[in-house]
This record gives C-alpha cells, structure tokens and sequence, in this order.
C-alpha cells in the first residue's frame, strides 16, 4: 500500500511542478553555500568562492578580529499578472563564511575579484625577515 501511496504522491508533485514551473517561476532551491578551494602558492593565499547567481555588488568582504570574513546576499522578486490570477514569487540566498588569517599574511594587500560566478581572492604573505634587528623595551 506505501508503494502505490509513494507513486500517487511523486505523480501529484510532477503535476504541480509542470504546472508552476511552465513560465519559469519555481523557485532554485539549489542554491547551497557555495564550495570554496584556499591554494598556498609562491607567497600568496588563493581563495576561490564558487558563487553563481550572485552579482558583485551582493558580496562583502572584510578582515576583522584577525579573521577574512566573505558573505554574499541576493534576493529577487518576480510578479506573473493573468487574466484570473496574480502570481508573485521571491527568493532569497545569502552565506557567510569566516576563516582565521595566520599571522604571516599582509591585511593591506588583499584582492578580490568577482567574474562568471567565481569570487578569486588573494592574499599576500607578510615577508618576514627574522635578520631584523629590533630593541625591545622592558616595562
């Protein structure tokens, strides 16, 4: 009986889908935090955000309390007007991740870039020359 039940259901949800999505207004509930690879390479951190759907101006970048904040907010609305029927749509997508920043990286040289759906951010490491000599004073 649970089987005939499960095909009548996932019957009445296609039908509703064919129903909405005909003009394009389904919402995209793929929309998960996006993936995101961080490389070492010959002095710099690579961070690569993978973002699609999100416009540049969506994105906040930022360096506090010794950590690289990158969130990202959407949101859209669309009307459908009918003869008998209003229909009206949103959705929203948003994401924040934080990472903790080593010691040994250079805060003002930090660039970002937004194109085809792929944040690029790179980070200089601080060089640090350990043949510097500094007097430190004791209190």
């Amino acid at each position: 009986m649970k089987a005939i039940e499960m095909t009548t259901q996932k019957s009445l949800n296609d039908i509703v889908e064919d129903f909405w999505s005909k003009d394009g207004f389904l919402p995209d509930f793929s929309k998960i935090d996006p993936t995101i690879n961080i490389a070492d390479k010959n002095g710099v951190y690579k961070i690569n955000v993978s973002a699609p759907g999100y416009k540049k101006k969506d994105f906040h970048i930022a360096v506090e309390d010794g950590a690289l904040i990158i969130s990202a907010e959407t949101k859209t609305e669309k009307e459908k007007n009918k003869e008998n029927y209003v229909r009206k749509e949103f959705s929203a997508s948003s994401f924040s991740r934080r990472f903790r920043l080593p010691d040994s990286v250079n805060i003002g040289h930090i660039k970002a870039k937004y194109n085809d759906g792929l944040l690029k951010i790179t980070i200089n490491k601080a060089k640090l020359d350990h043949k510097e000599v500094k007097q430190i004073k004791i209190n």
